[in-house]
């Protein structure tokens, strides 16, 4: 009997994880005499909301198994959260699904809805590594393109939006929007919109989302929209996300969670609906971001870098026209830590993401190092 042929290695099936190319970058930053300013990863660092720290307190006694789907409580919570802060009115609490996070869901998406080899998966120009990471563990092809109209006659199975952007900022207007779906609809492809920084914008008005009647036409036949309470309420920790949309392909994520055992703990759940009907902790959140961001952006580009984008998300997408490494380099130098840009794709390699999550004293220090 031949034996069966050892796994791929990880190496052979996925990309680079990419933060652990900035090892030498990050030391010498860590040089600096008033130690290391770290703009690179969008981690809160402000307290969790209070509201939410006391409903997880007081849901600590869950003997049972939650629900996989969530709870109705729950469901019901986001539903009117899109309704209240979006103006999302089609969307039933049958049409939620809670995730454990949302990067969760996005790496094991094309898994889950049983895509693989001969399944093609677009993904922005530039954008979050997780979507071509979760389509590469499927064995699916990538294509990498942010027009539909180079897409030509091609039916792909998924396509991936994310706006507001990470890394860019860049929020997609509803027009493009409405096209894309419409687009995907006449080819069968599901449309699948991360918007886990809805809540962060900046410039022009609040985002769309997909689920919008003006979006989708009333209907959420092949759209699902990705939304996160990580950045929203300081609760990355939790790790407590959300898919909503098309009911069959929710039904289809169900059933296999429920099989994997893929379940947002009972507590957590709690903690969530506690969030997500809470506006008030959001406006104050937003407004220290405001504030951060301001200062960021004003001593950027009183050191000669140019802005691009930018209008939502919690990053600043920064260049000067040099390769990105270049400028990793030279701000490191100066004690601060940035993401290159050629993370999130070749059409990223002249920029580099910069946070505004940092504390207020972290990112002041910042600040008076570029002046």
């Amino acid at each position: 009997m031949t034996p069966p042929a050892p796994p791929r290695a990880v190496s052979a099936r996925l990309p680079d994880f990419p933060w652990d190319s900035l090892a030498d970058h990050r030391r010498t930053a860590r040089t600096h005499p008033d130690g290391i300013v770290d703009l690179s990863v969008g981690t809160p660092v402000d307290p969790t909301p209070s509201v939410v720290r006391h409903a997880l307190a007081a849901a600590t006694d869950s003997p049972g198994y939650p629900a996989t789907i969530g709870t109705p409580a729950l469901r019901e919570a986001y539903v009117g959260w899109l309704a209240r802060r979006f103006d999302v009115q089609g969307v039933d609490a049958t049409d939620v699904l809670a995730t454990i996070g949302s990067k969760e869901l996005i790496s094991s998406l094309a898994l889950h809805l049983g895509l693989g080899p001969g399944d093609a998966v677009v993904i922005p120009q530039i954008a979050y590594p997780t979507y071509e990471v979760g389509a590469r563990l499927a064995g699916c092809d990538v294509i990498v393109s942010d027009s539909t109209t180079a897409l030509g006659p091609q039916a792909p199975a998924l396509l991936w939006l994310n706006s507001p952007s990470n890394p860019t900022g860049r929020v997609l207007p509803t027009a493009h929007l409405s096209k894309v779906v419409a687009w995907a609809r006449e080819r069968g492809t599901l449309v699948v919109c991360d918007e886990c920084y809805l809540e962060s914008s900046w410039e022009g008005g609040r985002p769309v989302s997909v689920l919008h009647d003006s979006v989708n036409g009333g209907s959420l036949e092949g759209v699902l929209a990705v939304h996160s309470l990580s950045k929203r309420s300081n609760i990355a920790g939790y790790r407590a996300g959300f898919a909503a949309g098309d009911p069959q392909v929710v039904a289809e994520l169900l059933a296999v969670r429920k099989n994997l055992g893929l379940m947002m703990p009972g507590p957590q759940q709690a903690a969530c609906v506690a969030a997500l009907d809470d506006d008030l902790h959001v406006d104050e959140q937003r407004a220290l971001y405001a504030r951060r961001r301001a200062m960021l952006r004003e001593a950027l580009e009183g050191a000669g870098f140019r802005i691009e984008h930018s209008a939502g998300s919690l990053y600043l997408w920064v260049t000067r026209d040099e390769p990105c490494r270049d400028t990793v380099a030279w701000f490191a130098e100066r004690g601060i830590l940035v993401a290159p840009g050629d993370f999130y794709g070749a059409a990223g390699a002249q920029h580099v993401r910069i946070t505004f999550t940092a504390t207020d004293e972290r990112v002041a220090a910042g600040c008076a190092r570029l002046a």
